[in-house]
């Protein structure tokens, strides 16, 4: 984008009314504030695109007919091949709207859409500007769509997210690291999908000890394995201590879940485990909370090596909470230690708990309850005893200590499945949750305390009804004021029209990691997650994702190559087509991919390719 000689060029837009299809407005038709129409960039639709001046306050203004007030969605159509996010303003008939984030699309040849949901617009003629908020100005504009609007939230929205995840030049080199060996559900499945060679969870990195990678196999084992990788080595038989209750054969996240170090391991020899027990059999062990009709317990656990230097564990354990979920899907999903909390603040070592809404969100809303953990983030200190049944704490610094009617536990609220998160270990230290949807929206949120991300009222950024389970609706007029947060990156499942909806059609997010390791540069400041079922590999850059932006950040899907550099896939690579994709990360930040279908674990050793 050249410097450019300010101008004003004004004309009218020739457009048919909103009505029942969406209205497509030419950029090169509409006022333009300081830029030229230009036609040197392939790809636009109509006669041109615009190229605003590199200039604070450069914009375009949308001349928008409306038969009738209602709730409209913007698309607005551009590219932008600087490495630089270009924010804009968004203003309506003259009253500032919100901020439109115009994140990097790799070429000014390569268009895609920045959406705004659920703008309001008056009847007639409204003038919707999109204007620069730094000298760098705007993108290069191509078009606005504005949505059949849905009838202001009347009707069903066929495509939520427009903008499907871009396919990227970078690719990564995966180099196998490990094998697991062959472990079984208990008790045998009916569900073939939790037939796999190996169901490893996660790949981390015990604290205080030197390149010492731990692995938890949802059927029991905990392994360990040196730095270089190689044969695993068992360090803790959690189905074997716990015995016969132990239960991992329904439901795809039943079983050993998840294992969180102490930061202080090396010398308290202190860790955290969650797994599954059956309800029925005489189990018999009162819960601390539980839905009726529960069929399966969590557990947390804490363990005390006697010597954590050693290579399997001996020493003891200790119950701190337990929690009975009324179907076999949603229960605890991971617990984690924020690595960014130094000895000495609110945050070091206190543990977060993903707890999921156990399948009950359909038809109650338990995920908004705030007398309930279901559906929420808890964080708790595993050494303070202020819980009601004493073996845990519930730390002061908490967004809700003190409410009454509220658990002092809840972090944040209104998740169905929140998956897996991370803190980005450099920038601004930020907290991301991989969070999987219902029937339409998989979702990436920038997490902060007494965050309510709607579940169920909301799938991502749109209204979910338990009425119609199949569709998402737009927002009413009203949503700013009910203090849901909202996604900063989501991609939808883009179903075949024929879909049955009471089906798997096989999308669910695995959540990742930024990357802030130093062996490949090409990755940094890059937010690395996925498609658990299909095995896409996706990133989006940290910095685009925006919380409030009226903008979802880009997603871009990557190239996956072996170490012999032949481009591949996961379900290649994985030898299934359904990958069970998850991601990990070592002390040093380096990346790692793993898959239950065959049990492997790879590094990201290498890059092809550029970005995006």
């Amino acid at each position: 984008m050249a410097g450019m000689v300010a101008l004003l060029i004004a004309a009218l837009v020739t457009a048919s009314p909103a009505t029942a299809a969406p209205v497509l407005y030419e950029a090169e038709n509409a006022t333009i504030i300081n830029g030229l129409v230009e036609s040197n960039h392939a790809g636009f639709t109509g006669t041109g695109f615009v190229n605003a001046a590199n200039a604070v306050g450069s914009a375009v203004e949308f001349s928008v007919q409306m038969p009738a007030a209602g709730s409209r969605n913007l698309l607005f159509r551009y590219a932008n091949a600087s490495s630089a996010n270009r924010p804009a303003s968004l203003s309506i008939n003259g009253v500032n709207h919100s901020t439109v984030l115009f994140a990097p699309t790799g070429g000014w040849t390569t268009w895609i859409s920045a959406a705004v949901n659920a703008v309001a617009l008056s009847n007639g003629t409204n003038l919707v500007r999109i204007s620069a908020s730094t000298s760098n100005g705007l993108p290069n504009l191509d078009s606005l769509t504005v949505d059949d609007g849905v009838g202001g939230g009347e009707q069903p929205i066929e495509d939520p997210i427009p903008q499907n995840p871009i396919a990227s030049g970078l690719g990564l080199v995966l180099t196998e690291y490990a094998t697991f060996p062959q472990s079984q559900p208990v008790p045998t499945p009916t569900d073939q999908r939790l037939v796999r060679r190996a169901r490893i969870n996660a790949l981390g990195e015990i604290p205080g000890t030197t390149g010492r990678r731990f692995v938890p196999d949802l059927n029991g084992k905990l392994y360990v394995l040196p730095a270089g990788g190689g044969t695993p080595a068992t360090y803790l038989d959690v189905r074997q201590v716990v015995g016969a209750n132990f239960f991992s054969g329904r439901g795809l996240g039943s079983g050993f879940g998840f294992v969180a170090f102490h930061p202080e391991f090396a010398t308290n020899g202190r860790f955290y485990t969650v797994h599954s027990e059956a309800f029925s059999g005489g189990l018999g062990m009162p819960t601390d909370w539980t839905q009726t009709g529960a069929v399966v317990h969590s557990i947390l656990t804490e363990w005390t090596a006697t010597n954590p230097a050693a290579a399997t564990f001996s020493g003891t354990r200790r119950p701190l909470l337990r929690l009975g979920f009324g179907t076999y899907i949603h229960a605890i999903q991971q617990i984690d230690f924020n690595p960014n909390a130094t000895p000495g603040s609110a945050d070091y070592g206190m543990l977060y708990l993903a707890v999921g809404e156990g399948g009950r969100g359909l038809n109650t809303t338990q995920p908004q309850a705030r007398n309930l953990p279901f559906g929420k983030i808890l964080r708790i200190d595993p050494r303070g005893t202020n819980s009601t049944n004493g073996r845990y704490g519930i730390p002061a610094s908490n967004p809700f200590v003190g409410q009454a009617g509220t658990l002092g536990e809840i972090y944040a609220l209104g998740m169905r499945d929140p998956h897996r998160f991370s803190w980005d270990r450099g920038g601004t230290g930020r907290m991301f949750l991989g969070h999987i949807g219902e029937h339409s929206i998989e979702s990436v949120y920038d997490v902060r305390a007494g965050d309510n991300f709607g579940w169920s009222q909301r799938e991502g950024k749109w209204v979910y009804r338990n009425s119609d389970p199949c569709n998402v609706y737009t927002l009413p007029a009203n949503d700013s004021t009910l203090g849901f947060t909202y996604p900063v990156a989501a991609y939808d499942h883009n179903p075949p029209t024929d879909w049955n909806c009471s089906s798997d059609l096989g999308r669910a997010i695995a959540g990742g990691f930024v990357y802030r390791g130093s062996a490949l540069p090409a990755l940094q400041g890059k937010y690395f997650f996925g498609d658990l079922v299909q095995g896409w590999v996706f990133y989006t850059n940290e910095s685009a994702m925006v919380r409030g932006s009226a903008t979802l950040a880009p997603i871009y899907q990557l190239k996956i190559f072996t170490s012999s550099g032949t481009q591949t896939s996961m379900p290649t690579l994985a030898g299934d087509a359904r990958v069970d994709l998850r991601f990990g990360t070592d002390r040093a930040g380096e990346l790692y991919v793993l898959s239950k279908a065959n049990g492997k674990i790879w590094k990201v050793t290498g890059v092809q390719g550029s970005a995006p």
